[in-house]
C-alpha cells in the first residue's frame, strides 16, 4: 500500500529543522527549504539549487508540495483578471484580480463551495465541499502578484477575502494564511492592506478582537432589519443582528480599527426610507463607512438592482448623518468575476 506523503507546508521552520536533524543532517538546511517554499514559491524540490541532489530525492520520498494550478485565467474588458484555480484533489475555485490606475487588489477565496446560504450569490448556491489550506490561500496571493507583475508591471497592493466561502467559517487557516502573507518570511505585505470580509459570525469577530489582528474588517450586511436580513441571509436568524452589533462594539473597543459595511440595495427588499434609517442607527455605535455596492444578477431575475434615485435617498440620507458612504461599481461582470458571482461556471 502506498503511504500518503505529508505536504511539506503544512510543516512549521522548526519542524523542518527537526526533520533535518532527525535525518542526521544540519538543521539550517529546514531554513533554506522553507525559504524556497514560502518567499520563492517554490513548485518542486527540483528547483532547490542550493540543496544537493540527494537531499531534494530525500524530501521528495518524504513529502510533497501540493500546489495549486491556474486552470483558466479569463480577462475582463475593463482589465480584471479571473483565475480558476484546481486544487490538488481537482476541485475547483475562483480568485480575482482587481486594477485600477494606482493599485491592484487580490479577491481571494477561502473555501470550496460556501457555509453559509446567502439567497443572493451564486456561490452559496454550491455546497461547501472542503476549507482551503493556508498554503491554497497563500498561493492564490502569489498567482495574481505574478500576474500583476507580468500584466500591469507592478506588485500587489491589497488583498480582499472576498471570494468563494465565508472567511471567519475556516478561522485557523486564514488566520495562518494572512500570518505567512504578512511575515518576512513570506510576502512581507502590511497587514494593513488586508481585509477580511465577513457575513457576521459574532463569536469569531469577537476572537479575532481577542488576538489583536491588525487586518481590516468588513462585514456584508445588506439590511440593518433583522426580518429583511433573515429573509435574504437565513443564517441571520441563528446570528442575529443584536448578536452582530455587540460583537462590532466589542471588536471596536478592543482595535479601535473602522468597520466597513457592504450593502447591495436591491429593488422591493431594501429601498424603503425606513431601511436607510435602520443602517444609519446600525452605523451609530462604532466609527463606519458604507460601501454601497453595485448587484450583479445570478440569472434567475429574483434581485434586481435598486433604482438610481433609491441610491442616492441612500447617499444623501447616509452623508447627511455623518457616516462616509461610496458607491462601489463592480468590476469583470463580462467574466462573472464581480461581487457574487464567483460560482465556478467554467
Amino acid at each position: 500500500m502506498e503511504i500518503k506523503k505529508k505536504d511539506v507546508r503544512a510543516l512549521t521552520k522548526e519542524q523542518l529543522r527537526d526533520f533535518f536533524e532527525g535525518q542526521g543532517d544540519k538543521p539550517f538546511r529546514g531554513n533554506q527549504v522553507y525559504e524556497w517554499l514560502w518567499q520563492k514559491g517554490a513548485h518542486s524540490f527540483d528547483i532547490m539549487t542550493n540543496l544537493s541532489k540527494i537531499t531534494r530525492d530525500m524530501l521528495e520520498a518524504n513529502f510533497v508540495i501540493n500546489h495549486i494550478k491556474v486552470d483558466l485565467m479569463q480577462r475582463s474588458s475593463d482589465g480584471t483578471i479571473k483565475n480558476a484555480v484546481r486544487l490538488h484533489d481537482d476541485l475547483v475555485v475562483e480568485s480575482v484580480l482587481i486594477p485600477t490606475k494606482t493599485r491592484t487588489t487580490a479577491c481571494v477565496s477561502s473555501q470550496v463551495g460556501c457555509s453559509l446560504d446567502c439567497r443572493f450569490c451564486a456561490t452559496s448556491r454550491l455546497k461547501r465541499m472542503r476549507n482551503l489550506n493556508p498554503d491554497e490561500i497563500y498561493d492564490q496571493v502569489v498567482a495574481i502578484d505574478n500576474e500583476s507583475r507580468l500584466y500591469f508591471d507592478r506588485p500587489l497592493s491589497n488583498i480582499v477575502f472576498m471570494g468563494m466561502g465565508e472567511p471567519l467559517m475556516n478561522y485557523k487557516n486564514v488566520i495562518k494564511a494572512i500570518d505567512m502573507i504578512t511575515s518576512p518570511e513570506g510576502l512581507g505585505m502590511s497587514p494593513k492592506r488586508i481585509i477580511v470580509s465577513t457575513s457576521g459570525v459574532p463569536k469569531l469577530i469577537k476572537r479575532m478582537a481577542d488576538e489583536e489582528v491588525r487586518f481590516k474588517l468588513a462585514v456584508s450586511l445588506h439590511s440593518a432589519i433583522d426580518e429583511i436580513r433573515t429573509s435574504i441571509m437565513p443564517f441571520n436568524a441563528t446570528f442575529t443582528l443584536s448578536d452582530l452589533r455587540e460583537s462590532l462594539i466589542y471588536w471596536y473597543e478592543k482595535t479601535k480599527s473602522r468597520i466597513t459595511y457592504e450593502y447591495v440595495v436591491w429593488k422591493g427588499i431594501n429601498d424603503k426610507k425606513k431601511d436607510v434609517d435602520a443602517l444609519v442607527d446600525f452605523c451609530r455605535f462604532a466609527p463606519s463607512k458604507v460601501n454601497l455596492i453595485e448587484y450583479n444578477p445570478i440569472d434567475d431575475g429574483e434581485f434586481q438592482q435598486a433604482s438610481n434615485a433609491t441610491i442616492d435617498m441612500y447617499v444623501e440620507t447616509l452623508e447627511k448623518n455623518g457616516i462616509t458612504v461610496t458607491v462601489r461599481r463592480s468590476r469583470g461582470k463580462d467574466i462573472d468575476a464581480a461581487c457574487g458571482q464567483l460560482a465556478n461556471k467554467s
